[in-house]
């Protein structure tokens, strides 16, 4: 799922060898409900690597996981949109549905649609330095694109302008600071924790007169957060011309703040104080992704000649967020997250108690009875969305196995660059394959394999979140719940994160919203967050198979459904406007 923010490679030879997960000639079955229920997961702890098994027509806890290791596997790298991890993540979900025989509907008679993405990094060439000492980005600053006509700062004298934070008269005035590098602190959060984060754009338009401004934050920006800063921007192909003219603008260091002061301590430093100068540039270069970014797009035809031409659309997102530098120890990480940040990158965390400090040092020690430290900067999305990729999998095998296909066809798309902002899916509804208005709805899988007691409240083996099923068609809403019962799905539905101005916004975080913008009927489904969302602690061993099965069943099931409609979902909620902006 798309954050409200936003290892080495083992080698080529691994995904190929466990491309061996090809369908077995089982019967197929009769409905997803059945497929479902007879294999079951053994308890305890899941292993950490697992050898891959051949798939059957079954939507199974077994199928799950061995697609979902292949999926999660160090080798793909995160699979961050325009990668060559993700890259290679969709030519296995390619390679799948071929396997399966569901038909090409991407471009060119491919499964692929390819993403114009380009990326926007940081410029090897480009320096900073104090006093004739040579800064290293990303160790003593960490530096911010303000644009193509950012302001020269090679030269320009440093001033401390005071301490960021809702007192502006704590603030060197504006008029002060013209052409030179302005250095701020960050006012401390409630309870005295450091604080870091600023407002960058209203900063930036206040000191717009400043060559530069540099904050004082990066020793306690979050390890996390400082990895997706620097990772290059992505962004659909050549924007529009920049003419806006803005400060430079970086994080620093304490050292790097004391460096630019003179020796003085920023703590202290009174407002106005000169310091030293400032000598390079801050710059940023377009250039093309690692790797083509590309939906992958594929039909399972149906068998009513007159409704075949219309689709009930089943997807998911095949991206997550990559590599994560440097290293942490994974348990360390999860032991702390399990405490203090129990919706991974969604908390904020904070200093532990002492009693939660004992709390995690306990969880620590029984994690390292289980196996030794491993530093770990992989990504891996388990769940998010490995989860939802490989249920559209088994659910495209299901349906492509079964012996009678449904009415409507069914066209399955796994979107890239979800976690970039919906880029996938947001190109596909704006250029679709498929006569956009044969859609006649969409169902979106994103993050379900966890829903237990130990990740959300009131979790359980039936809980499933529901986002958006009756915002446009109040028909769609009844049948999910209608179906749910029929098949004896056994689920409890949650529909806390639906609501309007709900803060989490889930409505508009993931791919669904950008068919919902068109006016196209969607349900979201998802088991919800926990404390591995968005961490390198997202992996398959921690995924809840046997649930994770079931929700792939109840979709299958309420795909057919919709698709052996003998009429269309009724739409009769107002369409938004496709180009306005999304709020729940």
């Amino acid at each position: 799922m798309r954050s409200r923010r936003t290892r080495a490679l083992i080698g080529m030879t691994l995904v190929p060898t466990l491309w061996s997960c090809a369908p077995s000639p089982t019967p197929p079955a009769a409905s997803p409900v059945q497929a479902a229920t007879p294999a079951v997961m053994p308890g305890g702890p899941l292993p950490l690597k697992h050898a891959p098994q051949p798939t059957t027509a079954a939507i199974t806890p077994a199928d799950l996981m061995t697609r979902l290791y292949i999926y999660a596997d160090d080798s793909l790298e995160g699979r961050r949109g325009g990668t060559r991890g993700d890259f290679r993540a969709t030519a296995y979900i390619a390679d799948q549905v071929r396997a399966l025989g569901l038909e090409p509907a991407g471009e060119n008679g491919t499964y692929f649609q390819n993403i114009p993405l380009a990326q926007r990094a940081y410029d090897p060439s480009a320096s900073l330095a104090v006093d004739g000492r040579t800064l290293t980005p990303w160790v003593d600053y960490l530096p911010r694109d303000h644009g193509p006509n950012a302001h020269a700062i090679d030269g320009v004298p440093v001033i401390f302008g005071g301490v960021i934070g809702p007192d502006t008269s704590r603030m060197l005035a504006p008029a002060a600071t013209a052409g030179k590098m302005v250095l701020f602190t960050v006012a401390p959060l409630a309870g005295g924790k450091a604080g870091w984060s600023v407002n960058r754009a209203a900063v930036a338009a206040r000191y717009r007169a400043a060559a530069g401004i540099a904050v004082l934050s990066l020793d306690v920006m979050p390890a996390d957060m400082q990895a997706v800063l620097h990772q290059p921007a992505l962004r659909f192909g050549t924007p529009a011309p920049d003419t806006v003219s803005r400060p430079t603008y970086v994080y620093v260091t304490e050292a790097t703040a004391r460096a630019m002061l003179g020796g003085a301590d920023p703590r202290t430093a009174k407002v106005g104080a000169a310091g030293r100068t400032v000598r390079g540039r801050i710059a940023f270069t377009d250039g093309p992704t690692e790797a083509p970014a590309r939906n992958v797009v594929a039909i399972l035809r149906g068998s009513d000649p007159a409704l075949r031409g219309q689709y009930v659309a089943i997807g998911a997102h095949n991206d997550h967020i990559g590599l994560q530098p440097p290293p942490v120890d994974h348990d360390s990480l999860r032991a702390f997250n399990t405490v203090m940040r129990p919706g991974g990158a969604e908390d904020a965390g904070g200093v532990p108690t002492a009693e939660q400090a004992s709390r995690i040092a306990a969880i620590l020690d029984s994690l390292r009875r289980l196996h030794p430290a491993r530093a770990d900067s992989i990504a891996n999305g388990a769940d998010d969305d490995g989860s939802g990729t490989v249920t559209v999998l088994e659910i495209a095998e299901w349906f492509a196995m079964n012996r009678e296909h449904p009415k409507r066809s069914i066209l399955f798309v796994w979107h890239t660059g979800e976690e970039l902002g919906l880029l996938g899916s947001s190109w596909y509804t704006d250029h679709p394959t498929v006569p956009r208005d044969s859609i006649v709805g969409q169902l979106n899988i994103d993050m379900v394999g966890r829903g237990g007691p130990q990740d959300v409240p009131n979790g359980g083996p039936g809980y499933l979140q529901l986002i958006g099923s009756r915002r446009l068609s109040t028909e769609m809403g009844s049948l999910v719940e209608a179906v749910n019962l029929s098949g004896a799905h056994g689920f409890t539905f949650d529909y806390q994160y639906d609501t309007n101005g709900n803060p989490h916004q889930y409505y508009c975080r993931s791919d669904h919203y950008e068919y919902a913008r068109y006016g196209i009927p969607i349900t979201f489904f998802t088991t919800g967050g926990h404390r591995d969302y968005h961490q390198v602690t997202d992996e398959p061993q921690y995924i809840d198979y046997g649930h994770m099965a079931r929700v792939g069943a109840l979709i299958g099931d309420i795909a057919m459904h919709v698709a052996d409609l003998d009429h269309r979902l009724v739409v009769d909620h107002p369409k938004p406007d496709p180009h306005g902006g999304c709020r729940q």
